[in-house]
C-alpha cells in the first residue's frame, strides 16, 4: 500500500522534510570527522543496538554489553540479553558491508540480516504459521489482538518483492529517499515477513538504505533512542496508517525521529571528538610513548583490556604493557575495574558521554 500522491506534497510534510534532511546532512558530516570509522562500532552503534533491542523487551546492562565487546573470551559466556544486542551489532555491520558490495538491498540481504538477528537459518514465515500482534502487557486489556499480517501461499514473498522493487526504483517512484523510507518502514512493518525480529530487522533497513541513498555513510543513525522515547506513538502511528490511512501523521512521526536524532547523534560524535582531542593533549604532556593511535584505540571502545595496548605497540613484553597500563591508570587516563579475575579498564570520560 502506498499513500496517495498528496502526501508528497503536502506542506508541513515538506517542510519537515527540510529540516530533518538538513540534520542528516550535518550528521553525515560529523561521521566523516571520526579519524577511524570503525571507532563508532562500538560506542554510536552499539548504543544503537541496545536500545533497538530494548524496544523489543530484551535488556541487558551498559557493564555486561562493554566487558563482553571488549572480551571476545567473555562474549561467549555472556547472558542470552547480551548476545542478542551483540547480534544486532554484528547484523547491522555485516549487512553496511554486503549492502557496499551490493550496491542496493534485495531480499537476499533482508534475509540474511534477520538471520545473524535471531541466529537461525529460518527465512520468511510460512504461510501456515498463525501470526498476530497483541498488546503489549502494559495495556489494559493485555493480549488483545491489534493486527493479523496477511498470510497465503507466496504472499509474504509476493509483498516482499513489491517492496524492493519500491524501494530501488527511483525512476518508476522518484520518491525523496527520506520519505521513501518512511513509506516502506511502514510497508515491512505491516507485511511482518518473519515470525520474530521484525523490528529489529526494519530498523536496521532504515539505516542501510540512508546509506544507499548516499544520506549517511555509516549505519550509525542513533533512530533507535527516539522510537523508545516515544513507543506509544509509534506504535499508534503504524496502527493509524492501517486502520485509517492516516499516513502524514506517520511520515510526520518519522521525519521527526530522523531530524531529533541526527541531531542527538551529531552532539554525541561531537563531544567524543573533543573529548579524544583534549586527552591527546593532555595524555602526551603526561606520558611520553603516548600516541594519535593510542588515544583512538581508548575511544574505539568503553572498556579496553591490555591487549588493546599489545595490539598497537608491537615487540612488548608483558611487563612493557602493564607498566604503560599503569601509567594510564595514574594520568586518570583510564580507571582499573575487577570482574571475578578479570581486569578491564575503563574509559571513564567516553562511558560518561555515552550516558549522557
Amino acid at each position: 500500500m502506498l499513500p496517495p500522491p498528496d502526501v508528497e506534497h503536502d506542506p508541513d510534510i515538506l517542510r519537515k522534510l527540510v529540516t530533518a534532511s538538513r540534520a542528516l546532512a550535518s550528521v553525515n558530516y560529523n561521521v566523516l570527522r571520526i579519524p577511524n570509522p570503525l571507532m563508532l562500532i562500538n560506542t554510536v552503534a552499539l548504543q544503537e543496538a541496545r536500545t533497538s533491542t530494548e524496544i523489543e523487551n530484551i535488556f541487558t546492562t551498559e557493564d555486561e554489553l562493554y566487558m563482553a565487546v571488549s572480551d571476545t573470551t567473555r562474549a561467549d559466556r555472556t547472558d542470552v540479553a547480551t548476545k542478542e544486542v551483540l547480534r544486532y551489532r554484528e547484523a547491522l555491520w555485516t549487512g553496511y558491508h554486503e549492502l557496499l558490495n551490493k550496491r542496493r538491498i534485495d531480499n537476499e540481504l533482508v534475509v540474511s540480516i534477520f538471520r545473524q538477528i535471531k541466529d537461525t537459518t529460518a527465512a520468511f514465515r510460512p504461510p501456515q504459521a498463525i501470526v498476530v500482534i497483541k498488546r503489549g502487557e502494559s495495556e489494559f486489556r493485555t493480549g488483545e489482538t491489534i493486527y493479523t499480517p496477511p498470510r497465503s501461499s507466496n504472499v509474504v514473498e509476493n509483498l516482499m518483492d513489491n517492496l524492493i522493487g519500491y524501494l530501488n526504483d527511483d525512476v518508476r517512484f522518484p520518491t525523496d529517499p527520506l520519505l521513501k523510507m518512511c513509506i516502506t518502514h511502514y510497508q515491512f512493518e505491516a507485511i511482518y515477513p518473519f515470525q520474530d525480529g521484525n523490528g529489529r530487522t526494519g530498523r536496521i533497513l532504515n539505516l542501510l538504505y540512508l546509506v544507499n541513498q548516499n544520506l549517511l555513510t555509516q549505519p550509525v543513525l542513533y533512530l533507535s533512542q527516539y522510537i523508545i522515547q516515544h513507543k506509544d506513538d509509534y506504535y499508534y502511528n503504524l496502527a493509524s496508517v492501517t486502520q485509517r490511512g492516516d499516513w502524514k501523521t506517520w511520515v510526520l512521526f518519522m521525519l521527526d525521529a530522523v531530524e531529533k536524532t541526527a541531531i542527538v547523534t551529531s552532539e554525541l560524535i561531537n563531544a567524543i571528538l573533543n573529548q579524544m582531542a583534549e586527552t591527546l593533549s593532555y595524555a602526551k604532556q603526561q606520558i611520553k610513548w603516548y600516541s594519535k593511535e593510542i588515544n583512538e584505540a581508548l575511544y574505539s571502545q568503553p572498556y579496553s583490556k591490555p591487549k588493546v595496548l599489545a595490539d598497537i605497540i608491537s615487540k612488548s613484553s608483558r611487563t612493557t604493557i602493564t607498566k604503560y597500563t599503569d601509567e594510564l591508570v595514574k594520568a586518570r587516563i583510564l580507571a582499573p575495574r575487577r570482574e571475578g579475575k578479570e581486569v578491564y579498564y575503563l574509559n571513564e570520560d567516553l562511558i560518561r558521554i555515552l550516558q549522557s
